[in-house]
């Protein structure tokens, strides 16, 4: 019952294809995990009042985009000499929420989607409960790419580790450090396949192909004194 609901869902995202919203962030170039950076200077502790994690997906042809917010547990960013040149967040995947009004069809609820993301179809969260970004290196941004954020003037790299797998990924970032605080805001786009996330049980079963691979993240991260 469920592939043939996800077929008809892609029957349906194929015509509707053109009227969608484009993806809004370029990919993030990954490779394999890479040495942490040493966590130098001045410590400041990330702030999970205020730090969130955002997230967007969508079926193919994207159709029905889904989005929501995950909550930043813990972490530090270390500033050496007035700039960040290290640091870490944990997330929590089980604060994962949907936003209601990603989701119109009359016969879906937010709090269903939710258990269907923290279930092994997606992220598995009984198992993994935290994911967390491990910064490897921060370099000056010559030019932002079009669809990074807002005053984009790094360049970060970092261990992302989702479903108990890391992958380094490369994406720019503004960051900045004011008056005994720091702060990374940073979009992207990563391929959920580089970590191992996957609806169906293979690339041929209709239940994956139903589902793009693409999730778009947007990062606010703060910390202070």
């Amino acid at each position: 019952m469920k592939k043939l609901s996800v077929i008809a869902l892609v029957a349906v995202g194929l015509l509707a294809a053109s009227c969608n919203k484009e993806k809004s962030a370029d990919k993030a170039a990954t490779t394999t995990e890479q040495t942490v950076a040493e966590g130098k200077g001045e410590v400041l502790a990330v702030d999970a009042a205020t730090s969130v994690v955002n997230w967007k997906a969508f079926h193919k042809g994207g159709f029905a985009p889904r989005w929501g917010t995950i909550s930043v547990k813990s972490g530090e960013l270390n500033v050496e000499n007035g700039q960040v040149a290290a640091g870490n967040f944990i997330i929590d995947m089980n604060s994962i929420k949907v936003d209601p009004a990603s989701v119109t069809e009359k016969d879906k609820k937010p709090a269903d989607l939710e258990a269907h993301l923290k279930n092994p179809d997606f992220f598995d969260t009984a198992k993994n409960p935290t994911s967390d970004f491990k910064i490897t290196s921060v370099a000056d941004l010559k030019e932002a790419p079009k669809d990074a954020v807002a005053g984009a003037n790094k360049t970060v790299s970092g261990n992302l580790t989702l479903s108990g797998k890391t992958v380094n990924v490369t994406f720019p970032a503004k960051v900045d450090v004011v008056d005994n605080s720091a702060s990374i805001q940073a979009k992207f786009t990563v391929n959920r396949a580089d970590w191992g996330i996957k609806f169906g049980t293979s690339e041929a079963d209709p239940a994956e192909w139903g589902i793009s691979k693409d999730i778009e993240i947007a990062v606010d991260v703060k910390a202070k004194k």
